[in-house]
């Protein structure tokens, strides 16, 4: 491998208009809102990389404003000047930070793709060199599609109409208290044979665990973080009650947190989100896991523009990544994205991941500097409260 010299690095905090309103249990998301940090070597190749904090503290405790800090006055430094052989060799430059993973993720991204770039290979690619021979990318992604709360049954059923008209062959439904058992059976009495899967975000106690028992009765691919976004251990006293599979998300910070989660048996599935880790180097630790304990696995969206959603295909196109993830076509959240050409969904819903050296798309400039604009002008921090 060729290494590379990080020579300068700068940062566009954005704001994205999406194509519809992502409502969760933890509330409405009107706008992406992002970090997209732009790397460039000694060589004068040009990484790019996403960060995918949200404007206030919900999904994660980090928000646009944290993670500018975080990246402007402590990550940047620690790379700028340094000489990579591999990308696996930031975490330790980033050591002294605790936390504050998405930060550190949309800089470690940046390298990955600018590595990828200088030696000519895909994001995929790279990824499986870092791992044994028989985990050779298969060049596509399964993917699903994610709802949100709508204001009735009705309203749900549309959209799902919709998208499996658009060829999604997974459907997630968000849920939260009050709009959860008689939304599943509603969705079930008309379509009886579609995958499935319920999204909590946290929303229940182990005090509801007779209420989610209900669930049980609608043959879902899974339950995604029905308790709290920092717990496994109640998770662990969940699972033996439900038929249904837990799938852990947001409590799965780090390989030893899943360690822990399968020692107490705590999930059955894995939503790998890579920015919620810290990046692609733990994700990888992670889905070495997975492999060993032939734990089902699927990687999770933030709703990325297409600098993430490249690289998270590339992840996702790995074999053990065995069940449908959330990455949708670009279509689904931005008109236009930050990237050319578009993603779109193929046959069996699949999306194919780029080929091209590195994230293997282009990023549009001037739209990036117009979503830079549009956070910076026009005040979206102060407007959303």
């Amino acid at each position: 491998m060729k290494p590379i010299t990080v020579k300068a690095i700068k940062l566009y905090p954005i704001a994205m208009s999406l194509v519809e309103t992502l409502k969760t249990s933890s509330g409405d998301e009107p706008f992406k809102t992002g970090i997209i940090a732009r790397l460039e070597t000694d060589d004068g190749v040009i990484g790019w990389g996403e960060a995918s904090p949200e404007i206030a503290p919900g999904y994660n405790y980090e928000t646009v404003g944290t993670a500018l800090h975080i990246m402007s006055e402590f990550l940047v430094p620690a790379l700028l000047g340094k000489t990579l052989q591999s990308a696996t060799e930031v975490p330790s430059l980033f050591g002294r930070v605790r936390g504050h993973d998405l930060a550190k993720h949309g800089l470690e991204a940046a390298v990955w793709d600018a590595l990828a770039k200088t030696n000519a290979l895909s994001l995929m690619q790279l990824f499986a060199a870092h791992l044994p021979d028989n985990q050779q990318p298969r060049g596509y992604a399964n993917v699903g599609v994610s709802i949100g709360i709508k204001p009735s049954i009705e309203e749900t059923l549309q959209v799902i109409e919709k998208r499996l008209g658009q060829g999604y062959g997974r459907i997630k439904l968000k849920i939260e208290p009050g709009w959860d058992v008689e939304l599943a059976r509603g969705v079930r009495k008309v379509f009886p044979d579609i995958v499935m899967m319920l999204d909590a975000n946290s929303a229940y106690t182990l005090a509801n665990a007779d209420h989610l028992k209900q669930l049980d009765e609608f043959n879902l691919l899974m339950i995604e973080q029905p308790l709290g976004h920092d717990d496994i251990y109640e998770h662990s006293k969940l699972q033996p009650q439900l038929k249904t599979s837990i799938c852990l998300d947001e409590s799965i910070c780090s390989a030893n947190d899943l360690r822990l989660a399968l020692e107490l048996g705590a999930l059955r599935i894995l939503n790998l989100k890579p920015a919620r880790v810290g990046g692609y180097t733990e994700s990888l630790e992670i889905y070495k896991i997975c492999v060993e304990h032939n734990l089902p696995l699927w990687i999770g969206g933030l709703m990325e523009t297409g600098i993430g959603r490249a690289a998270n295909l590339a992840f996702a196109s790995l074999p053990a990544v065995n069940l449908p993830c959330d990455i949708s076509a670009t279509d689904r959240y931005y008109d236009p994205d930050l990237t050319e050409p578009p993603f779109y969904l193929g046959t069996k819903s699949r999306i194919s991941a780029p080929t091209s050296p590195g994230i293997g798309v282009e990023v549009n400039t001037n739209r990036l500097e117009a979503a830079a604009r549009r956070w910076t002008i026009e005040h979206v921090y102060e407007n959303y409260f």
